[in-house]
């Protein structure tokens, strides 16, 4: 098609314009518009944009470069649009390409690996082995082929593990096909070639024994045995373990035809695009989740037959477990994946994605992929913020591993869709209420429902937790029990745990309980009138003393997931020992579980129930009067970490708390503040909403004002710009300029990150201009310090500069009529540090040492360590700039002095880099080795994924050109 443009990435970085190759310009030129192409649709922030294409070597004009890269691409690929119209869009702080799927090699590949997998599915292997063919023709080379840089080569590695998993598809659907004799050449190459790759050595003995040669393939084993143990000290692992017992006894099913055994793995599906920016990981870890079993789990054999008949190794396992609440979704799910968890070395995952909870709302897919990422180790404050490259990065980092995923009480196939790993060997087991009919059709999930217990199961399940000699004692009694749960096990648990805790009772005053108290919870009910799992909750309810029977209806006022001690407490009112024993009388009643040691949880009904007690029972000015402590609790616990984790912050005056309030006490320690809100997380957020829904529009601005910081450290930013928007609409309500003004200037900091600049820059002047009209003058240099930032991303350092000066000087006027604010005087020394930093991104390198300096002297004084720390590592940069090398070491070793001192390994390695840099620069290579090697060391220890850099520098010191080191080091770029 004539203007047509069509772009590869599976060989060189090419694009054509209809049959007309178009020239695309240098290497680096080359690179952006290679990772445009790899964020498929995505915008991409020029920072990332700078990361990718010069990483550690970028020159201080790079954003400059970076916008006439963008232009010259423009031009080449459209030359007759405008810049508006044009496949490259500016798009706030970054740009976005927009292609659709066949304009890109790499969108052709995964379709043909879709259409494989389909086939195969369909069991038409010959056709499946086609279609890879097909895909696998599209490589010309090596991916990304002629660009440099480590995000090239990172990007390179994966796609060519994508490569890989294709050849190994199409030879595992050739073999089923029936010609293993024609692969074993090839898969000899191919384990050449990749002598580690175990999936290569479990084809090739496949092929072997197929092809009547077994003897070549336990051959084959043993050298592949021989060879893990010298090169990694390992095993093969259990596959290629099982695959050689079973060629070992001759397993004539290994001869058949598909179905019997693909011990290899599959490509991934075709939504496995590599993430778009590296996000490095932290320490590998094997994450096992799953919560402990059920002592007494009882029968369910048939689902268990069924369940553990599903194939594995060949594709990504989804089973769909679904049924009614209380019928025992989560313990089956859990009982069976504690069977298999050795088919998983990988790891286990563990998420409640609270589909049905009757209080806030579901997991949103982008909290569901955060959390499966950090727990697989990956650093939350380096995540991408759009979900679909979230997903992509949870399947990059998932693909080759046997990993077993648990997503409990899922809402819906639209919430599970994005957490499903990509690449075969995993198991994905999903528990809802909902049937989940879409995930059955679309994605190939095994649909599992689960009914009521059978009698013999019902009545085994109270033999077990009341003693068989009690049953048998009083069979009827246990029958009508049974009937009047309708076989519900959460029904069933309850009432036996009420008996287990009365045994003087007999069996037949329970059941007088269960007649008396029918009816209730009307979306649960069963269908028989007389068996409604209300009856059930009321009696257990009823035998509490009266105080645990009103913590236990309070509790329902809670947003949950779950609530501490002392939140318990000051939603009661009562003191934390007091509270602490009503919490243990309702735990050995089954009527709340401490889930974690110190973290209390309800079941969803059972918080269902309590709610529904609240509105009968409590009085409005009660459920008022509780809301209100809890509220209080929250906001006040949370202003008290902002003081110990951001110390520099102007804290904002608070209403002295409700009577009966037992707030959090942190001491002085900022660390246990800072755990605090990240193990709050969640319930801060359901509380912001109820603030909300009931109009405390005091507490909601200022639960956003506490949340900030803390969610944007956690790089949740959409979060962070959501509590700011009903933060908004309470300040309005309530009139309050000075409220306004503080959340205006917290939405400047969120839609800055988020990439709307702009929309950043007047909500920053709107916050000066409230806080200058509310006399607010101290927090007024924070929205100038916003401002500065706004208009450093806006590419003007100038005004950033003008900006950070105004904020330090109405800092210092303040200051100057309370000498003893420590805390004021700290705001001054991190003003004083900003104002160095814009010297400095302006070339005014002595004026950015005399601030520093400054700030050095003050950070010192107050026993600032971190910040001092901070401080002489900028002060280091000042002088390496100037070329003063002897004064930037000397601040580096002060710096690098005091990182360790405070253990603060994650700063020790940017300071070990860039003391190696000047070390070069001052043609000391022997030094620069010494720190590079001590930070090489370092990062590998704390598990940094991205190394390369680091070796390339060591490289270049043993090359032939390593006397000129010291010229080139700052122009690599």
């Amino acid at each position: 098609m004539e203007g047509h443009l069509r772009f590869s990435v599976l060989g060189p970085v090419r694009a054509w314009r209809g049959t007309e190759e178009v020239e695309l310009g240098p290497p680096q030129q080359r690179a952006v518009l290679a990772v445009l192409l790899l964020a498929e649709g995505s915008q991409v922030l020029s920072s990332a944009l700078v990361d990718a294409v010069w990483g550690v070597r970028a020159p201080v004009s790079a954003l400059g470069i970076l916008r006439s890269y963008v232009h010259r691409l423009r031009k080449v690929l459209e030359p007759a649009k405008e810049t508006a119209s044009s496949v490259i869009r500016s798009t706030g702080d970054g740009y976005q390409m927009r292609i659709s799927p066949d304009q890109l090699d790499l969108g052709a590949f995964r379709e043909l690996l879709a259409r494989a997998e389909r086939a195969r599915r369909a069991g038409d292997n010959k056709g499946a082995a086609a279609y890879l063919r097909d895909a696998l023709g599209l490589w010309q080379g090596a991916a990304l082929a002629g660009v440099r840089g480590d995000y090239a080569q990172l990007q390179r590695q994966r796609l060519g593990e994508l490569r890989l998993s294709a050849q190994t598809a199409r030879l595992t659907a050739e073999l089923d096909s029936g010609v293993p004799a024609q692969a074993v050449a090839e898969l000899t190459g191919l384990v050449a070639e990749h002598p580690l790759d175990e999936r290569f050595r479990e084809l090739l003995m496949l092929a072997l024994y197929r092809s009547g040669r077994q003897a070549a393939a336990l051959a084959a084993y043993r050298e592949a045995q021989a060879l893990l143990a010298s090169e990694l000290g390992v095993d093969p692992g259990p596959p290629l373990q099982a695959l050689y017992q079973r060629v070992l006894r001759a397993d004539a099913d290994l001869l058949a035809a598909p179905g019997s055994a693909t011990p290899a793995q599959e490509p991934a599906p075709a939504d496995t695009a590599p993430a778009p920016v590296p996000t490095p990981a932290r320490a590998r870890v094997v994450p096992a989740q799953l919560p402990a079993g059920l002592p007494v789990f009882v029968g369910r054999d048939a689902e268990l037959a069924e369940v553990t008949q599903l194939p594995s190794g060949g594709t990504v396992v989804i089973s769909a477990i679904a049924g009614m609440a209380g019928v025992g979704k989560t313990t089956f799910a859990v009982h069976w994946a504690r069977q298999v968890t050795d088919r998983f070395p990988d790891g286990q995952l563990y998420l409640n994605l609270r589909g049905f909870e009757p209080v806030g709302v579901p997991v949103p897919p982008e909290h569901a992929l955060r959390t499966l990422l950090e727990s697989l180790g990956a650093d939350p404050g380096s995540l991408p913020q759009d979900v679909d490259a979230l997903a992509a990065l949870y399947r990059t980092l998932i693909t080759g591993k046997r990993v077993m995923v648990l997503l409990d009480n899922a809402r819906d196939a639209a919430q599970v869709r994005p957490l499903l790993p990509g690449a075969p060997g995993c198991l994905v087991i999903v528990t809802s209420r909902d049937r989940l009919a879409g995930l059955v059709a679309v994605d190939g999930a095994h649909p599992l429902h689960l009914d009521v217990l059978s009698v013999p199961e019902a009545r085994e399940l109270l033999a077990r937790r009341l003693g068989p000699g009690r049953v048998s004692a009083e069979p009827d009694a246990a029958e009508e029990i049974i009937a009047r749960c309708s076989r519900l096990p959460l029904a069933l648990a309850v009432t036996a745990a009420r008996a287990a805790t009365r045994s003087a009772l007999p069996l037949a005053a329970i059941v007088t309980d269960l007649r008396d108290s029918a009816g209730g919870l009307e979306a649960f009910h069963l269908g028989d009138t007389a068996a409604d799992v209300r009856a059930v909750f009321s009696w257990s309810y009823h035998a509490l003393t009266p105080e645990a029977a009103r913590l236990f209806r309070l509790l329902g006022l809670h947003p949950g997931p779950d609530i501490t001690l002392p939140a318990a407490a000051s939603l009661a009112g009562l003191t934390v020992p007091h509270t602490r024993r009503l919490l243990s009388e309702l735990t050995q009643t089954h009527l709340v579980d401490e889930h974690v040691p110190g973290r209390y949880a309800f079941h969803d009904l059972l918080r269902a129930y309590a709610t529904e007690l609240t509105e009968a029972v409590e009085r409005p000015e009660e459920v008022r009067a509780t809301r209100l402590r809890m509220f209080d609790h929250y906001l006040h616990t949370a202003h008290q970490a902002v003081g110990l984790t951001a110390r520099a912050r102007v804290l904002v005056s608070l209403a002295p708390r409700a009577q009966g309030v037992r707030a959090e006490d942190f001491g002085e320690d900022a660390e246990k503040a800072a755990a605090w809100f990240t193990a709050e997380q969640a319930v801060m957020l359901a509380l912001l909403e109820q603030a909300v829904a009931h109009q405390y529009d005091v507490h909601t601005w200022q639960l956003a004002w506490t949340m900030d910081d803390h969610l944007h450290w956690r790089g949740l930013l959409r979060d962070e710009e959501a509590v700011h928007r009903a933060a908004v609409d309470a300040a309005r309500r309530l009139g309050d300029r000075t409220a306004q003004a503080h959340v205006h200037c917290g939405l400047a900091g969120a839609t800055r990150d988020l990439g709307r600049i702009d929309e950043a820059r007047v909500h920053a002047e709107r916050a000066i201009e409230l806080f200058t009209e509310s006399g607010e003058t101290r927090a007024c240099t924070e929205a100038y310090l916003m401002l500065a930032w706004v208009q450093e991303r806006q590419g003007d350092p100038e005004a950033a500069l003008g900006a950070a000066q105004r904020s330090l000087a109405i800092r210092r006027e303040h200051n100057g009529r309370d000498a003893d604010d420590d805390r004021g005087r700290m705001a001054i020394a991190f003003a004083l540090n900003a104002v160095g930093w814009y010297h400095t991104l302006l070339g005014q390198n002595r004026q950015a040492l005399d601030h520093c300096r400054q700030a050095l002297a003050l950070h010192q004084e107050l026993g600032d360590d971190t910040n001092a720390a901070h401080t002489w590592d900028s002060i280091g940069h000042a002088h390496h700039d100037l070329g003063q090398y002897e004064q930037a070491v000397a601040a580096y070793r002060n710096a690098l002095d005091l990182y360790q001192r405070g253990d603060f390994p994650g700063f020790v390695t940017g300071t070990l880099i860039r003391l190696g840099d000047t070390h070069l620069s001052a043609g000391q290579p022997g030094p620069a080795r010494a720190a590079w090697t001590e930070g090489l060391e370092l990062m590998q220890r704390l598990g940094h994924a991205d190394t390369e850099p680091l070796h390339t520098k060591l490289r270049r010191l043993d090359g032939p050109s390593s006397s000129s080191q010291a010229d080139t080091a700052l122009t690599d770029a």
